[in-house]
């Protein structure tokens, strides 16, 4: 148990031989494709930035698509890219982390509750309002009758679905899990957002978020879905090391990442790259700039959401691109902070809050 200074909520396990064997993101950026790692990138001047839709076509049937809000459709289409990249037919489990779920059809719901006096109302949205509908509808293309499971944990929500995979995998009582995040965006949410301040009044470049002195951040939505086994493979990323979130942190952020990697035995010196979750919000950014500043000065330093965006599953985002950059051993040049050569990259920490609570950190290593 860590010190009561730190945190009021704590959540650690070690794990062995937990593998990443796939990865499939879809975001503002042209992530679908494994075969291209950032190489264009899609600039947005905007506060709020939609996720770029695929052909569903190629992957859910016309008619049912039309049924379907789009937190469900990135579901989809991410979890069968994920299957499929890892070659195998179906899962185990399905374990899935989301901040507001399908919000897109619960504001209809509730609108129609308004509209309509609360009287012959149509319950497909509610049906499909619920955060657990994107497992749900993965599980029923999958014919997965096994362990489908949602966690609902604001911006640690993937962290929650991470380590129950991983807890499951490495006591053996799974092989392969299929993991993810996903969030869509809601128009009447997001004015919600804006009206208290949590999205920046102003539009922002893509470029110049990093550098934004304002309150707020840029919303976005996506998925971004993998496929965990306990038996590395052809196609595997990297292996997953550790996992640790807490509500709060009452003390320097490089105080915990110390105690976090003493708990593994491992080095500030020995991480290769640290992914750092800025979002351009000048109240909360500062935990970022502490551990750039200290504790990894000399590390090469990583970050991602003038890429992503911000959502309650915006790490799942920086979780595959620490995975690919593991894989690849390629650090894209949009997402670099400094300039460090590592060669070869051997493990790679991510790091992640929001507005100053959830923080989250997770230890990836080359296989």
């Amino acid at each position: 148990m860590q010190s009561s200074q730190f945190l009021t909520f704590n959540l650690t396990i070690n794990m062995k031989n937990v593998y990443i064997n796939s990865a499939a993101s879809i975001s503002p950026q042209n992530t679908l494709d494994n075969s291209a790692f950032l190489s264009e990138i899609v600039s947005y001047n905007d506060n709020v930035l939609p996720a770029l839709s695929p052909n569903y076509k190629e992957f859910i049937p016309p008619a049912a698509a039309r049924r379907m809000a789009k937190g469900i459709k990135m579901g989809i289409v991410a979890s069968k890219k994920a299957i499929q990249e890892a070659n195998v037919d179906s899962v185990e489990a399905i374990i899935t982390g989301t901040g507001m779920g399908c919000v897109r059809d619960s504001e209809r719901f509730i609108s129609a509750i308004i509209d309509n006096n609360e009287e012959y109302l149509t319950p497909t949205p509610f049906i499909q309002s619920t955060h657990n509908t994107v497992g749900g509808q993965i599980a029923l293309g999958l014919k997965c009758k096994g362990y489908n499971f949602t966690y609902v944990h604001g911006s640690t929500s993937f962290e929650a679905a991470l380590l129950d995979a991983t807890m499951a995998l490495s006591n053996n009582e799974m092989e392969t899990v299929l993991i993810g995040g996903v969030d869509e965006i809601g128009e009447h949410t997001t004015e919600l957002h804006k009206c208290i301040g949590h999205i920046k009044p102003e539009k922002v470049t893509t470029e110049e978020l990093i550098d934004s002195k304002t309150s707020g951040t840029v919303f976005s939505e996506g998925a971004n879905f993998f496929v965990l086994s306990n038996k590395d493979q052809a196609s595997t990323y990297a292996k997953v090391i550790d996992i640790q979130t807490y509500n709060t942190c009452k003390d320097k952020i490089s105080e915990l990442a110390k105690v976090f990697m003493k708990d593994n035995n491992i080095k500030p010196d020995a991480i290769d790259v640290v992914v750092l979750g800025y979002n351009g919000d000048v109240d909360h950014d500062f935990y970022y700039d502490e551990l750039k500043e200290d504790l990894f000065n000399d590390t090469q330093q990583v970050y991602y959401k003038h890429l992503s965006g911000e959502f309650n599953t915006a790490s799942s985002f920086g979780f595959w691109l620490a995975a690919r950059i593991l894989k690849q051993q390629q650090i894209p040049d949009a997402v670099k902070l400094n300039v460090k050569e590592t060669t070869p990259i051997k493990n790679v920490l991510l790091y992640n809050q929001y507005r100053g609570k959830d923080h989250s950190f997770i230890l990836l290593s080359q296989c």
